[in-house]
Protein backbone atom coordinates (compact mmCIF):
# COMPACT_ATOMS: atom_id res chain seq x y z
CA UNK A 1 0.00 0.00 0.00
CA UNK A 2 0.94 3.60 -0.78
CA UNK A 3 2.39 5.50 2.55
CA UNK A 4 0.33 7.63 4.00
CA UNK A 5 1.04 11.39 1.88
CA UNK A 6 0.54 9.25 -1.04
CA UNK A 7 -2.50 7.74 -0.05
CA UNK A 8 -5.09 10.31 -1.22
CA UNK A 9 -3.59 10.72 -4.76
CA UNK A 10 -3.07 6.97 -4.94
CA UNK A 11 -6.77 7.08 -4.80
CA UNK A 12 -7.60 10.03 -6.77
CA UNK A 13 -5.50 8.64 -9.63
CA UNK A 14 -6.91 5.27 -9.26
CA UNK A 15 -10.55 6.21 -10.02
CA UNK A 16 -8.90 7.00 -13.80
CA UNK A 17 -8.90 3.17 -14.10
CA UNK A 18 -12.05 2.69 -14.23
CA UNK A 19 -12.37 5.27 -17.46
CA UNK A 20 -10.15 3.58 -19.79
CA UNK A 21 -11.49 0.38 -18.58
CA UNK A 22 -14.89 1.39 -19.72
CA UNK A 23 -13.75 2.01 -22.97
CA UNK A 24 -12.15 -1.07 -23.66
CA UNK A 25 -15.07 -3.04 -22.57
CA UNK A 26 -17.51 -1.44 -24.12
CA UNK A 27 -15.79 -2.65 -27.28
CA UNK A 28 -17.46 -6.19 -27.13
CA UNK A 29 -21.13 -4.31 -26.67
CA UNK A 30 -20.24 -1.90 -30.10
CA UNK A 31 -18.97 -4.67 -32.32
CA UNK A 32 -21.93 -6.92 -32.78
CA UNK A 33 -24.02 -3.66 -32.10
CA UNK A 34 -22.45 -1.63 -34.73
CA UNK A 35 -22.35 -4.82 -37.12
CA UNK A 36 -25.85 -4.83 -37.30
CA UNK A 37 -26.73 -0.92 -37.52
CA UNK A 38 -24.09 -0.22 -39.52
CA UNK A 39 -24.11 -3.63 -41.73
CA UNK A 40 -21.03 -4.60 -40.87
CA UNK A 41 -18.53 -7.85 -41.62
CA UNK A 42 -16.36 -9.40 -38.53
CA UNK A 43 -13.05 -7.43 -40.52
CA UNK A 44 -14.88 -4.38 -40.61
CA UNK A 45 -16.41 -4.62 -36.91
CA UNK A 46 -12.70 -5.08 -35.86
CA UNK A 47 -12.18 -1.93 -37.08
CA UNK A 48 -13.82 -0.63 -33.72
CA UNK A 49 -10.81 -1.88 -31.54
CA UNK A 50 -8.11 -0.93 -34.32
CA UNK A 51 -9.26 2.37 -33.87
CA UNK A 52 -9.11 2.69 -30.29
CA UNK A 53 -5.69 0.55 -30.17
CA UNK A 54 -4.30 2.87 -33.16
CA UNK A 55 -5.33 5.83 -31.09
CA UNK A 56 -2.99 4.58 -28.34
CA UNK A 57 -0.22 3.49 -30.67
CA UNK A 58 -0.10 6.85 -32.22
CA UNK A 59 -0.58 9.10 -29.25
CA UNK A 60 1.39 6.98 -26.69
CA UNK A 61 4.97 8.89 -27.96
CA UNK A 62 3.46 12.75 -27.55
CA UNK A 63 1.61 11.76 -24.10
CA UNK A 64 4.83 10.19 -22.70
CA UNK A 65 6.51 13.80 -23.98
CA UNK A 66 4.52 16.29 -22.80
CA UNK A 67 3.80 14.35 -19.51
CA UNK A 68 8.09 14.55 -19.28
CA UNK A 69 7.44 17.99 -19.87
CA UNK A 70 4.27 19.33 -17.89
CA UNK A 71 4.19 16.94 -15.58
CA UNK A 72 1.22 14.13 -14.38
CA UNK A 73 -1.66 16.97 -13.55
CA UNK A 74 -1.53 18.11 -17.17
CA UNK A 75 -1.92 15.29 -18.67
CA UNK A 76 -4.62 13.83 -16.60
CA UNK A 77 -6.71 17.06 -17.82
CA UNK A 78 -5.87 16.97 -21.63
CA UNK A 79 -6.67 13.13 -21.58
CA UNK A 80 -9.62 14.19 -19.84
CA UNK A 81 -10.74 16.92 -22.14
CA UNK A 82 -10.16 14.30 -25.10
CA UNK A 83 -12.38 11.71 -23.74
CA UNK A 84 -15.34 13.66 -23.28
CA UNK A 85 -14.90 15.21 -27.30
CA UNK A 86 -14.33 12.07 -28.34
CA UNK A 87 -17.64 10.77 -26.36
CA UNK A 88 -19.49 13.47 -28.11
CA UNK A 89 -18.84 12.71 -31.53
CA UNK A 90 -21.10 9.54 -30.92
CA UNK A 91 -23.86 11.50 -30.77
CA UNK A 92 -23.54 13.08 -34.94
CA UNK A 93 -22.42 9.80 -35.76
CA UNK A 94 -25.60 7.53 -34.63
CA UNK A 95 -28.15 10.26 -35.86
CA UNK A 96 -26.01 9.61 -39.25
CA UNK A 97 -25.54 5.89 -38.90
CA UNK A 98 -22.17 7.06 -40.16
CA UNK A 99 -19.55 4.35 -39.60
CA UNK A 100 -16.41 6.39 -40.20
CA UNK A 101 -17.81 8.80 -37.57
CA UNK A 102 -17.93 6.01 -34.61
CA UNK A 103 -14.42 5.21 -35.44
CA UNK A 104 -13.12 8.90 -35.16
CA UNK A 105 -15.00 9.60 -31.91
CA UNK A 106 -13.83 5.87 -30.47
CA UNK A 107 -9.86 7.65 -31.92
CA UNK A 108 -10.57 10.70 -29.91
CA UNK A 109 -11.29 8.85 -27.01
CA UNK A 110 -8.79 6.38 -27.31
CA UNK A 111 -6.16 9.46 -27.81
CA UNK A 112 -7.68 10.61 -24.39
CA UNK A 113 -7.60 7.09 -22.59
CA UNK A 114 -3.95 7.36 -23.51
CA UNK A 115 -2.73 9.95 -21.86
CA UNK A 116 -4.92 8.56 -18.80
CA UNK A 117 -2.91 5.38 -19.08
CA UNK A 118 0.08 6.64 -19.39
CA UNK A 119 0.20 9.56 -16.57
CA UNK A 120 -1.60 6.61 -14.30
CA UNK A 121 0.26 3.61 -14.65
CA UNK A 122 3.66 4.67 -13.37
CA UNK A 123 2.22 7.08 -11.18
CA UNK A 124 0.96 4.53 -9.31
CA UNK A 125 4.08 2.69 -8.89
CA UNK A 126 6.24 5.33 -7.52
CA UNK A 127 3.52 6.24 -5.10
CA UNK A 128 5.28 4.41 -2.23
CA UNK A 129 8.05 1.72 -1.75
CA UNK A 130 9.52 0.50 -5.31
CA UNK A 131 9.25 -3.08 -3.42
CA UNK A 132 5.91 -3.17 -3.56
CA UNK A 133 5.23 -1.51 -6.99
CA UNK A 134 3.98 -4.45 -9.00
CA UNK A 135 1.27 -5.21 -5.83
CA UNK A 136 0.48 -1.34 -5.86
CA UNK A 137 -0.44 -1.27 -9.43
CA UNK A 138 -2.83 -4.35 -8.91
CA UNK A 139 -4.63 -2.89 -6.37
CA UNK A 140 -4.83 0.23 -8.60
CA UNK A 141 -6.20 -1.98 -11.76
CA UNK A 142 -8.30 -4.10 -9.51
CA UNK A 143 -10.50 -1.18 -9.82
CA UNK A 144 -9.83 -1.37 -13.52
CA UNK A 145 -11.58 -4.70 -13.11
CA UNK A 146 -14.49 -2.66 -12.09
CA UNK A 147 -14.84 -0.99 -14.93
CA UNK A 148 -14.37 -4.04 -16.89
CA UNK A 149 -17.65 -6.12 -15.35
CA UNK A 150 -19.71 -2.71 -15.25
CA UNK A 151 -19.46 -1.37 -19.03
CA UNK A 152 -20.56 -4.80 -20.91
CA UNK A 153 -23.41 -4.71 -18.38
CA UNK A 154 -24.64 -1.71 -18.73
CA UNK A 155 -23.68 -1.41 -22.32
CA UNK A 156 -25.64 -5.00 -23.12
CA UNK A 157 -28.96 -3.52 -21.27
CA UNK A 158 -28.82 0.33 -22.78
CA UNK A 159 -27.15 -0.59 -26.09
CA UNK A 160 -28.40 -4.16 -27.61
CA UNK A 161 -31.90 -4.25 -28.39
CA UNK A 162 -32.12 -8.36 -27.79
CA UNK A 163 -33.63 -7.82 -31.39
CA UNK A 164 -31.95 -9.92 -33.86
CA UNK A 165 -32.69 -10.72 -37.44
CA UNK A 166 -31.87 -12.80 -40.11
CA UNK A 167 -30.68 -12.14 -43.35
CA UNK A 168 -33.97 -13.41 -45.27
CA UNK A 169 -35.88 -11.20 -42.62
CA UNK A 170 -33.25 -8.06 -43.18
CA UNK A 171 -34.17 -8.34 -47.15
CA UNK A 172 -38.08 -8.58 -46.77
CA UNK A 173 -37.74 -5.64 -44.47
CA UNK A 174 -35.65 -3.78 -47.36
CA UNK A 175 -38.22 -4.76 -49.58
CA UNK A 176 -40.86 -2.97 -47.42
CA UNK A 177 -39.19 -0.04 -46.82
CA UNK A 178 -38.82 -0.33 -43.06
CA UNK A 179 -35.13 -1.79 -42.88
CA UNK A 180 -33.94 1.96 -42.53
CA UNK A 181 -36.35 2.72 -39.77
CA UNK A 182 -35.05 -0.03 -38.02
CA UNK A 183 -31.24 0.28 -38.14
CA UNK A 184 -31.73 4.13 -37.31
CA UNK A 185 -33.61 2.88 -33.90
CA UNK A 186 -30.67 0.52 -33.64
CA UNK A 187 -27.65 2.92 -34.26
CA UNK A 188 -30.06 5.79 -31.93
CA UNK A 189 -29.82 3.59 -28.53
CA UNK A 190 -25.97 4.62 -28.26
CA UNK A 191 -26.51 8.04 -28.23
CA UNK A 192 -27.70 8.19 -23.93
CA UNK A 193 -24.64 6.10 -22.45
CA UNK A 194 -22.33 8.36 -24.75
CA UNK A 195 -23.86 11.12 -23.31
CA UNK A 196 -24.04 10.32 -19.45
CA UNK A 197 -19.93 9.33 -20.08
CA UNK A 198 -19.37 12.97 -21.84
CA UNK A 199 -20.75 14.49 -18.32
CA UNK A 200 -19.13 11.89 -16.02
CA UNK A 201 -16.05 12.61 -17.62
CA UNK A 202 -16.00 16.51 -17.54
CA UNK A 203 -17.10 16.59 -14.20
CA UNK A 204 -13.98 14.10 -12.97
CA UNK A 205 -11.91 16.71 -15.06
CA UNK A 206 -13.65 19.55 -13.02
CA UNK A 207 -12.20 17.68 -9.48
CA UNK A 208 -8.81 17.13 -10.75
CA UNK A 209 -8.28 20.80 -11.82
CA UNK A 210 -8.88 22.04 -7.92
CA UNK A 211 -6.93 19.30 -6.63
CA UNK A 212 -3.45 19.54 -5.82
CA UNK A 213 -1.12 16.61 -6.88
CA UNK A 214 2.03 15.73 -6.03
CA UNK A 215 4.94 15.68 -8.50
CA UNK A 216 6.90 13.20 -7.91
CA UNK A 217 10.44 13.12 -9.42
CA UNK A 218 11.51 8.87 -9.57
CA UNK A 219 14.55 8.69 -7.85
CA UNK A 220 18.64 8.76 -9.81
CA UNK A 221 16.74 11.12 -12.69
CA UNK A 222 18.90 12.71 -15.19
CA UNK A 223 18.68 16.06 -14.36
CA UNK A 224 18.56 17.24 -17.93
CA UNK A 225 16.13 14.36 -19.09
CA UNK A 226 18.80 13.18 -21.67
CA UNK A 227 17.80 9.87 -20.67
CA UNK A 228 14.18 10.15 -22.24
CA UNK A 229 15.14 8.33 -24.87
CA UNK A 230 14.52 5.16 -27.11
CA UNK A 231 17.86 4.42 -25.54
CA UNK A 232 15.60 2.37 -22.63
CA UNK A 233 15.08 -0.44 -24.90
CA UNK A 234 18.87 -1.01 -24.30
CA UNK A 235 17.65 -2.88 -21.50
CA UNK A 236 16.32 -6.49 -22.55
CA UNK A 237 14.10 -6.58 -19.67
CA UNK A 238 12.35 -3.55 -21.57
CA UNK A 239 11.95 -4.86 -25.08
CA UNK A 240 10.92 -8.43 -23.32
CA UNK A 241 7.85 -6.35 -21.50
CA UNK A 242 7.18 -4.34 -24.50
CA UNK A 243 6.71 -7.56 -27.13
CA UNK A 244 5.03 -9.78 -23.75
CA UNK A 245 2.60 -6.15 -23.72
CA UNK A 246 1.78 -6.49 -27.96
CA UNK A 247 0.70 -9.82 -27.65
CA UNK A 248 -1.27 -9.93 -24.17
CA UNK A 249 -3.29 -6.94 -25.18
CA UNK A 250 -3.99 -8.48 -28.39
CA UNK A 251 -5.19 -11.81 -26.62
CA UNK A 252 -7.63 -9.99 -24.43
CA UNK A 253 -8.88 -7.73 -26.97
CA UNK A 254 -9.20 -10.85 -29.15
CA UNK A 255 -10.56 -12.74 -26.64
CA UNK A 256 -13.77 -10.28 -25.32
CA UNK A 257 -14.57 -8.64 -28.76
CA UNK A 258 -15.23 -11.79 -30.41
CA UNK A 259 -16.78 -13.47 -27.40
CA UNK A 260 -20.56 -12.52 -28.19
CA UNK A 261 -20.08 -14.00 -32.20
CA UNK A 262 -18.13 -17.04 -30.55
CA UNK A 263 -21.09 -17.78 -28.35
CA UNK A 264 -23.40 -17.43 -31.23
CA UNK A 265 -21.11 -19.69 -33.52
CA UNK A 266 -20.77 -22.14 -30.46
CA UNK A 267 -24.13 -22.67 -29.00
CA UNK A 268 -26.11 -20.20 -30.84
CA UNK A 269 -26.78 -17.84 -27.66
CA UNK A 270 -28.28 -14.39 -28.12
CA UNK A 271 -26.33 -11.37 -28.17
CA UNK A 272 -27.99 -10.06 -24.85
CA UNK A 273 -27.36 -13.11 -23.24
CA UNK A 274 -24.06 -13.50 -23.39
CA UNK A 275 -23.00 -9.93 -23.58
CA UNK A 276 -24.99 -8.76 -19.92
CA UNK A 277 -24.85 -12.58 -18.35
CA UNK A 278 -22.23 -14.23 -19.67
CA UNK A 279 -19.33 -12.13 -20.41
CA UNK A 280 -20.28 -8.48 -18.47
CA UNK A 281 -22.13 -10.82 -15.14
CA UNK A 282 -19.92 -14.17 -15.12
CA UNK A 283 -16.17 -13.69 -17.17
CA UNK A 284 -15.71 -9.94 -16.18
CA UNK A 285 -16.64 -10.53 -12.49
CA UNK A 286 -13.95 -13.11 -12.62
CA UNK A 287 -11.52 -10.66 -14.23
CA UNK A 288 -12.35 -8.05 -11.49
CA UNK A 289 -11.88 -10.90 -8.87
CA UNK A 290 -8.39 -12.39 -10.44
CA UNK A 291 -7.37 -8.55 -9.66
CA UNK A 292 -7.72 -8.73 -6.28
CA UNK A 293 -7.03 -12.25 -5.84
CA UNK A 294 -3.54 -12.01 -7.69
CA UNK A 295 -2.20 -8.67 -5.54
CA UNK A 296 -3.17 -11.28 -2.28
CA UNK A 297 -0.99 -14.06 -4.05
CA UNK A 298 1.90 -11.72 -5.27
CA UNK A 299 2.75 -11.86 -0.99
CA UNK A 300 3.67 -15.49 -1.78
CA UNK A 301 4.79 -16.16 -4.88
CA UNK A 302 6.60 -13.93 -7.18
CA UNK A 303 5.14 -11.62 -9.99
CA UNK A 304 6.85 -13.29 -12.68
CA UNK A 305 6.39 -16.62 -11.77
CA UNK A 306 2.67 -16.08 -11.07
CA UNK A 307 2.27 -14.39 -14.43
CA UNK A 308 3.60 -17.51 -15.87
CA UNK A 309 1.28 -19.78 -14.13
CA UNK A 310 -1.44 -17.84 -15.47
CA UNK A 311 -0.35 -17.64 -19.19
CA UNK A 312 0.35 -21.58 -19.05
CA UNK A 313 -3.69 -21.94 -18.08
CA UNK A 314 -4.93 -20.11 -20.74
CA UNK A 315 -3.52 -21.70 -23.28
CA UNK A 316 -4.68 -24.63 -21.99
CA UNK A 317 -8.32 -23.35 -21.58
CA UNK A 318 -7.82 -21.79 -25.22
CA UNK A 319 -7.11 -24.90 -26.46
CA UNK A 320 -10.25 -26.73 -25.06
CA UNK A 321 -12.30 -23.57 -26.81
CA UNK A 322 -10.63 -24.58 -30.14
CA UNK A 323 -10.85 -29.08 -29.15
CA UNK A 324 -14.49 -29.19 -27.99
CA UNK A 325 -18.08 -28.06 -28.79
CA UNK A 326 -21.23 -26.52 -27.12
CA UNK A 327 -20.92 -24.48 -23.59
CA UNK A 328 -17.61 -26.76 -23.06
CA UNK A 329 -16.07 -24.41 -25.26
CA UNK A 330 -17.95 -21.01 -24.18
CA UNK A 331 -16.75 -21.96 -20.38
CA UNK A 332 -13.52 -22.33 -21.27
CA UNK A 333 -13.41 -18.96 -22.92
CA UNK A 334 -15.34 -17.21 -20.39
CA UNK A 335 -12.64 -18.55 -17.66
CA UNK A 336 -10.02 -16.78 -19.18
CA UNK A 337 -10.55 -13.53 -17.85
CA UNK A 338 -9.59 -14.33 -14.29
CA UNK A 339 -6.21 -15.17 -15.74
CA UNK A 340 -5.69 -12.46 -17.64
CA UNK A 341 -6.26 -10.06 -14.89
CA UNK A 342 -2.84 -9.70 -13.49
CA UNK A 343 -0.64 -9.66 -16.75
CA UNK A 344 -1.11 -5.98 -17.97
CA UNK A 345 -0.25 -4.66 -14.58
CA UNK A 346 2.53 -7.16 -13.85
CA UNK A 347 4.27 -7.25 -17.79
CA UNK A 348 4.15 -3.21 -17.14
CA UNK A 349 5.54 -3.18 -13.61
CA UNK A 350 8.33 -5.68 -14.77
CA UNK A 351 8.81 -3.83 -17.67
CA UNK A 352 9.81 -0.34 -16.08
CA UNK A 353 11.83 -1.92 -12.68
CA UNK A 354 14.91 0.45 -11.79
CA UNK A 355 14.80 2.87 -14.83
CA UNK A 356 14.95 5.47 -12.57
CA UNK A 357 14.12 8.79 -15.11
CA UNK A 358 13.81 5.99 -18.04
CA UNK A 359 10.59 5.14 -16.65
CA UNK A 360 8.34 8.04 -18.58
CA UNK A 361 9.82 6.65 -21.48
CA UNK A 362 9.46 3.16 -20.81
CA UNK A 363 5.54 3.95 -19.89
CA UNK A 364 4.94 4.91 -23.07
CA UNK A 365 6.66 2.26 -25.36
CA UNK A 366 4.54 -0.10 -23.36
CA UNK A 367 1.39 2.02 -23.79
CA UNK A 368 2.44 2.17 -26.88
CA UNK A 369 2.70 -2.08 -27.38
CA UNK A 370 -1.02 -2.22 -26.83
CA UNK A 371 -1.24 -1.52 -30.19
CA UNK A 372 -1.59 -5.16 -30.37
CA UNK A 373 -5.14 -4.99 -29.44
CA UNK A 374 -5.63 -3.47 -32.96
CA UNK A 375 -4.04 -6.43 -34.99
CA UNK A 376 -5.43 -9.76 -33.26
CA UNK A 377 -8.58 -8.70 -33.72
CA UNK A 378 -8.44 -8.21 -37.40
CA UNK A 379 -6.55 -11.59 -38.08
CA UNK A 380 -9.43 -13.10 -35.98
CA UNK A 381 -12.05 -11.04 -37.83
CA UNK A 382 -10.14 -12.40 -41.58
CA UNK A 383 -9.69 -16.16 -40.46
CA UNK A 384 -13.63 -15.99 -39.06
CA UNK A 385 -14.77 -14.51 -42.86
CA UNK A 386 -12.27 -16.73 -44.67
CA UNK A 387 -13.38 -20.07 -42.79
CA UNK A 388 -16.63 -19.25 -41.38
CA UNK A 389 -15.63 -19.92 -38.14
CA UNK A 390 -15.23 -17.73 -35.21
CA UNK A 391 -13.77 -20.78 -33.26
CA UNK A 392 -10.70 -21.40 -35.36
CA UNK A 393 -10.36 -17.81 -35.17
CA UNK A 394 -9.62 -18.40 -31.41
CA UNK A 395 -6.00 -19.62 -32.28
CA UNK A 396 -4.15 -16.29 -32.12
CA UNK A 397 -5.13 -15.27 -28.56
CA UNK A 398 -3.75 -19.08 -27.96
CA UNK A 399 -0.36 -18.03 -29.67
CA UNK A 400 -0.14 -14.64 -27.89
CA UNK A 401 -0.25 -16.45 -24.57
CA UNK A 402 2.83 -18.72 -25.15
CA UNK A 403 4.61 -15.63 -25.90
CA UNK A 404 3.64 -14.16 -22.51
CA UNK A 405 4.59 -17.37 -20.99
CA UNK A 406 8.27 -17.31 -21.84
CA UNK A 407 7.70 -13.20 -21.01
CA UNK A 408 7.56 -14.56 -17.58
CA UNK A 409 9.77 -17.13 -17.55
CA UNK A 410 12.63 -15.82 -18.97
CA UNK A 411 11.92 -12.36 -20.94
CA UNK A 412 11.40 -9.91 -17.40
CA UNK A 413 15.05 -11.06 -16.06
CA UNK A 414 17.09 -7.66 -16.16
CA UNK A 415 20.41 -7.88 -17.47
CA UNK A 416 23.31 -6.07 -16.57
CA UNK A 417 24.31 -3.46 -19.59
CA UNK A 418 27.52 -3.95 -21.69
CA UNK A 419 29.22 -0.18 -22.31
CA UNK A 420 32.82 0.16 -23.95
CA UNK A 421 33.48 -3.38 -22.93
CA UNK A 422 32.60 -3.57 -19.42
CA UNK A 423 29.67 -4.91 -17.41
CA UNK A 424 27.38 -2.27 -15.92
CA UNK A 425 25.63 -3.82 -12.91
CA UNK A 426 22.00 -2.54 -13.70
CA UNK A 427 19.54 -4.47 -10.88
CA UNK A 428 19.36 -7.69 -9.44
CA UNK A 429 16.16 -9.79 -10.76
CA UNK A 430 12.75 -8.90 -8.91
Amino acid sequence: MPKNKYLFPFILVTSLFFLWAFLHNLNPILIPHLKKACQLTDFQSSLIDSSVYFGYFLIAMPAGLFMHKYGYKKGILIGLLLYAIGAMLFIPAASARNYSIFLAGLFIIASGATFLETVGNPYITILGPKETSEQRLNLAQSFNGVGAFVAPIVGGFVILSGIEHTPEQLKAMETAGTLSAYLQSEADTIKLPYIIIAVVVVIVGIFFLFTKLPEVKEPDGDAHGTSFSLSVLKHSHVRWAVIAQFFYVGAQVGVGSFFVRFSKFAVNMPEKTAATIYWGSIAMVGFMVGRFVGTFLMKYIKPAKLLSIYAAINIALLAIALATDGYAAVYAVMATPFFMSIMFPTIFALGIKELGEETKMASSLLVMSIIGGAFAPMLMGIISDKTGSMQVAYIVPLVCFVVILYFGIKGYKMKPLQEKGKAMPLATNP
